[in-house]
């Protein structure tokens, strides 16, 4: 027994004698490689000279390569934590760009290290070479930690901002802790499409399918948009959420859900209302949502983005990513071109007169790079952290395909490539699980699905704005609500900024105008109309007295659906052109309008009827089941907000471990109850520390199932 102590003890010496040595054998290579791009970018730029005037042997400036490369790896490694920390009020997206200046300003101060001031170099070249050194550098590093488990998990804690967990911490709970991954917009029949392509498209989720996971639809509420959705799965609750946008008399106030102020309203509103703080309350973690779901620990989260008190914290997953570097360069590289690359695929997209279309320019590339780019790089990021810091629940939004499908449409192209990318991200999500301190499983899931079709205005030429207006027989202009593309990410990219909201009343639901007005506001291809001047709920009656033309022209356009109006007399009543719907009673005189939108639409509808805050008027555009198209009246080729198609029916990816309820999985609010007995239940309690396989190159791909769409989802119910 002595000896065989003595031997595992010469065993352990031995075991942390070989890690020393490979730590010091990357360290030197790293130092090696940076050595000689010093040295190449000194032959090749014109502003940069690492020898005597006189000129110098090859050795002497070898050396004098080496001392400025050490030097400045040295004040990479000490010096620039600290100033990434000093600069904690500095807007997010600002510090992003300082990173270049800052970067560069610490390889003037390490020339100043080179013998004999060897080392001369322009400000403006300094930028360029600390970018270049810091690329090079990081790359050799992680080529380097691939091949060792331990180098590389100490990798990914650096490039998440965490340190791993070390002997004397807090013990974790031995359960498994669970990462939510949010798709943002992608429908469970794109999603199949996807994973049935030969390759796949997704490689990860298509090895997980059929193994480790089931696929799972469920149906949305009217308001398919991610407000409603997500508030209800992070909060319990989308009580009063009849849209993404809606007009409050009692204050008004245009509710936009993706704007902070009212993000964070939602948010207290919900709380109050289920009298809980949120899914995430028990140590969780919320990154990219529009909500906290009641986690501590929350990045770029719209609610929290207006909260000078939580400023640091609700942006700490930005600061965590820049502190190295390495991940600027790397994320404005890829911020570049994306730049490009949507420019060149909407030249394209115009040269094949594609239809249907939108324009695409202005300002909309660096939106989507900010959506497809940045915030997936820091959302990456922030999640890999919160597994190495073993926290017990996390919740992550990526974007980048609702954004793209809203411009190119939800089966383009560009969008498939976007779900490459996006495959791509959840691949080093769950790699990270081989380094986390406990046993993680995933859930990915959307939060609606996206309809194609051309706008309302693009197919009638008249917009739903122009068309009520009409109906009122007022003249066209006056108070309009601006809408711009990007919406979500320009939002996002406003709130990183730290640019004001102009108080409540957003940038895209301005409201200026003679009380008697209008307001009409669009939520993908669900419009409202309220009237200002009419206290509470504007009835069928008196809209009729008051705008005789209004209802027959809304319900005789061959772009428009149906319509919701509240009756004195019948109650809630869907209006269509061939027939009427009273929903309290399922009465139908003529053709029943909802029929086309599924046997649960009059039930959705029904439900947001009792809201609150729902419109005097709610306006669903036409649906066409041959096609699955629907008429945005946005400035959207992909939306989502109303009834119709595949906007309805997103998906659920969860491990097969974890049960499911019997019957269909209806409403957001189901999720949050299915979600939350996951976390409280005792499934899968002994998680393995590999919980999920990575697709490997050329490995066997599992069936899809032939069905690409949920039992009736060529309805939107």
């Amino acid at each position: 027994m002595e000896r065989r102590g003595v031997g595992g003890g010469r065993g352990v010496a031995a075991g942390w004698g070989r890690r020393g040595v490979r730590g010091v054998g990357r360290v030197l290579a790293v130092w090696g490689v940076g050595s000689a791009t010093l040295a190449v970018l000194a032959a090749l730029l014109p502003g940069f000279r690492i020898e005597a005037a006189g000129g110098d042997s090859p050795t002497q400036i070898a050396v004098t390569a080496a001392i400025g490369a050490g030097a400045f790896g040295v004040l990479s490694a000490l010096v620039w934590p600290l100033i990434v920390r000093a600069l904690l009020l500095v807007p997010a997206l600002v510090l992003g760009g300082l990173v270049f200046f800052l970067n560069g300003s610490l390889l003037l101060v390490a020339m100043r290290f080179t013998p004999d001031g060897r080392g001369e170099v322009t400000p403006a070249t300094a930028v360029v070479i600390a970018a270049v050194m810091s690329a090079t550098s990081s790359a050799t590093s992680t080529a380097l930690a691939v091949r060792d488990d331990a180098a590389y998990g100490r990798r990914l804690a650096r490039l998440a901002g965490r340190r791993r967990r070390r002997a004397g911490d807090p013990p974790l709970p031995t359960g498994p802790g669970t990462v939510f991954l949010q798709l943002d917009g992608l429908g469970h029949d794109v999603l199949c499409d996807a994973l049935a392509a030969r390759p796949p498209v997704m490689p990860t989720l298509a090895a997980w399918l059929g193994h480790t996971h089931t696929l799972t639809p469920w149906r949305t509420d009217w308001s398919s948009q991610t407000g409603a959705s997500q508030l209800a799965i992070l909060h319990g609750s989308n009580e009063d959420v009849p849209a993404f946008r809606w007009y409050e008399k009692e204050t008004g106030q245009v509710m936009v859900c993706n704007h902070p102020s009212s993000a964070a309203e939602l948010e207290r509103r919900a709380v109050a209302r289920t009298g809980s703080p949120g899914l995430l309350a028990d140590g969780g973690a919320s990154r990219g949502n529009l909500f906290t779901g009641g986690a501590a620990q929350s990045a770029l989260v719209m609610s929290v983005a207006a909260q000078r008190g939580k400023l640091s914290r609700s942006r700490s997953g930005y600061f965590a990513y820049f502190s190295d570097p390495a991940h600027a360069v790397r994320t404005a590289w890829s911020f570049a071109a994306e730049v490009l690359r949507e420019i060149g695929e909407a030249t394209a997209a115009r040269a094949r007169r594609e239809r249907p279309r939108v324009g695409r320019g202005g300002l909309y590339p660096l939106v989507r790079a900010f959506a497809t780019v940045v915030e997936r790089d820091v959302a990456v990021a922030a999640v890999m952290g919160d597994m190495l810091a073993g926290r017990s629940a996390v919740y992550a939004d990526l974007v980048a395909y609702d954004e793209v499908a809203h411009h190119s449409g939800p089966h383009g192209s560009d969008a498939r490539k976007v779900l490459r990318r996006l495959d791509r991200s959840v691949r080093l999500i769950a790699d990270t699980a081989r380094y986390a301190p406990r046993p993680y499983r995933f859930v990915l899931l959307s939060d609606h699905g996206q309809s194609g079709g051309e706008t309302f205005e693009a197919a009638y030429g008249v917009g739903l704005r122009e068309l009520v207006r009409t109906g009122c027989g007022l003249a066209p202009g006056g108070r309009r609500a601006r809408r711009k593309g990007g919406a979500e990410a320009r939002t996002a990219a406003r709130a990183a900024l730290r640019r004001s909201e102009r108080g409540r009343r957003a940038e895209d639901a301005e409201c200026e105008g003679p009380p008697e007005e209008p307001v009409v506001l669009a939520s993908g291809n669900l419009g409202l109309v309220a009237f200002p001047d009419i206290e509470g709920r504007a009835t069928l009656e008196e809209l009729s007295r008051r705008c005789p033309d209004l209802l027959p022209t809304l319900t005789a356009h061959p772009g428009i659906g149906f319509v919701l109006v509240r009756s004195a007399e019948r109650g809630p009543v869907v209006l269509g052109a061939g027939g009427s719907r009273e929903l309290a009673t399922g009465r139908v005189e003529g053709a029943d309008p909802l029929a086309v939108f599924g046997p649960h639409a009059a039930a959705a509808v029904l439900r947001a009827d009792a809201f609150p805050h729902t419109a005097d008027l709610m306006v669903n555009s036409r649906y066409d089941p041959a096609t699955g198209q629907v008429h945005a009246f946005e400035h959207q080729v992909g939306s989502h907000g109303g009834l119709g198609g595949s906007q309805s029916h997103p998906f659920l990816l969860h491990p097969v471990e974890l049960p499911l309820p019997a019957g269909e999985l209806a409403g957001a609010e189901a999720v949050h109850a299915l979600f939350r007995d996951w976390l409280a239940g005792p499934c899968a309690a002994a998680l393995p520390r590999q919980t999920v396989p990575l697709a490997a190159a050329g490995s066997p791909q599992p069936a899809v199932p032939d069905r690409r769409r949920p039992a009736g989802a060529h309805h939107a119910e």
